[in-house]
């Protein structure tokens, strides 16, 4: 058989095509500086979110009128220090710094256990069971407390997905360690989607692809998952009416009570967070201002929101009114953290996790190159909040409880919201 030159070259172009298409791309590259740009940027938006929308918090359940938004002010930056919302996901990468992504889920327990600053909500439920002796997962089980469902972990999954540029895997193996800690069922798919977004975001600026594959990461059959289409559908639906998105949400999300499960549900508090990325177009002040205007937990769900959008500008691309007054020496309440102590030890983890998924580093012009496997994400097992499944029976040795130190104290006044 014959083959002409012209034959030949067509073949070599097509194969040429095969080897070369996204489809055929086993890995995706990030340099070591892109990294600590977006990863940095990933914490100044949390930061901002979490400082503007503080004096709104929890007094509205209407949407927030417009001048009732705070002015922002460049100060916003150094008035986070002392936020659950920073200084709990913490408490997970210290145990991880210390005993590295083999740290067993009873470890983390004991270790958020002794964690001394105050809580409320699911977070507050699932270390007082800790401190009682209920290990995880039974801690955060439907039957030991009735907040299983509420935002906490969705607050505190950022980090998963910081450590893990391109790498879903990682926050949904660590939702299943630490998420489990105080949430249950679509509370803890909530962060692992939160965290599978912010790994895509070192690669993804638009919102819709990130919230795509956030949703790959959880799963399809959850309550939450099915929050995150209806939203995706009512933003398309209208495009310009982010207020009509609202309506929606709360009708079935906040007023309908076989979705509205727990206080502070996680998935109202989650499309209120969607729709200030989905309608923020890419603006960092939209982003948060409509976040922020949902009302309810509204300096959580901008701080989410803000987080993710951020990561994927990095601070190259951010304006520096959000970033140049922050105090670098300040420490994080209740951490071993300042700012540049918190992004040291997330880039240390960032390149064990990337190592662990079988990825590498390189150098070209004498600059880092991380190469990251391409893998498709595998969701958790479904639990029905509704419906929980038997509890494990999971109960701290007493050698373990005699490593938790503190212990829950009488307090007055009743809980807020996150």
């Amino acid at each position: 058989m014959k083959l002409t030159l012209k034959a030949l070259f067509t073949g070599a172009l097509l194969f040429t095509s095969v080897m070369t298409s996204p489809a055929a791309e086993k890995f995706r590259r990030l340099p070591a500086k892109d990294y600590l740009s977006k990863m940095k940027a990933g914490w100044i938006g949390q930061i901002v979110g979490v400082s503007w929308g503080a004096p709104t918090e929890g007094k509205f359940k209407t949407i927030i009128p417009p001048e009732k938004v705070p002015p922002f002010t460049e100060d916003l930056v150094n008035q986070a220090f002392n936020q659950d919302d920073l200084y709990v996901e913490m408490t997970f990468l210290r145990t991880l710094e210390q005993y590295g992504f083999d740290a067993s889920i009873r470890q983390a327990g004991i270790d958020f256990a002794n964690s001394e600053y105050r809580l409320w909500v699911a977070n507050a439920a699932g270390r007082s069971n800790l401190r009682k002796g209920i290990a995880p997962p039974d801690s955060s089980h439907p039957k030991f407390h009735n907040s299983a469902g509420a935002i906490d972990y969705q607050i505190e999954a950022d980090y998963s997905g910081l450590i893990a540029p391109g790498l879903p895997e990682v926050p949904i193996a660590l939702g299943e360690k630490f998420g489990r800690l105080m949430n249950y069922g679509d509370g803890v798919y909530a962060g692992q989607f939160m965290g599978c977004m912010y790994a895509e975001a070192f690669f993804e600026k638009n919102p819709v692809k990130l919230v795509e594959a956030g949703l790959k990461c959880i799963p399809a059959e959850s309550m939450y998952a099915g929050m995150v289409r209806d939203v995706l559908k009512w933003r398309s639906e209208n495009p310009k009416n982010w207020e009509k998105t609202w309506e929606l949400v709360v009708a079935k999300y906040r007023n309908d009570k076989s979705y509205y499960v727990s206080r502070l549900d996680v998935k109202q508090e989650g499309a209120f967070a969607l729709m200030g990325l989905l309608y923020g177009n890419g603006d960092p002040d939209q982003t948060i201002i409509i976040a922020m205007r949902g009302g309810s937990d509204s300096d959580c769900n901008p701080s989410s929101a803000a987080g993710v959008l951020f990561t994927s500008l990095g601070l190259s691309k951010l304006p520096d009114r959000f970033y140049k007054k922050l105090d670098e020496s300040k420490i994080f309440s209740y951490t071993a953290y300042n700012f540049p102590g918190l992004t040291a030890v997330c880039d240390q983890l960032m390149r064990q996790a990337l190592v662990r998924a079988g990825g590498r580093v390189e150098k070209r012009r004498g600059e880092e190159v991380f190469v990251i496997p391409v893998k498709q994400p595998a969701p958790s097992k479904f639990e029905d909040i509704k419906v929980p499944g038997p509890i494990a029976g999971s109960l701290f040795t007493e050698g373990e409880k005699a490593e938790i130190k503190v212990q829950d104290q009488p307090r007055p006044g009743a809980a807020k919201d996150e």
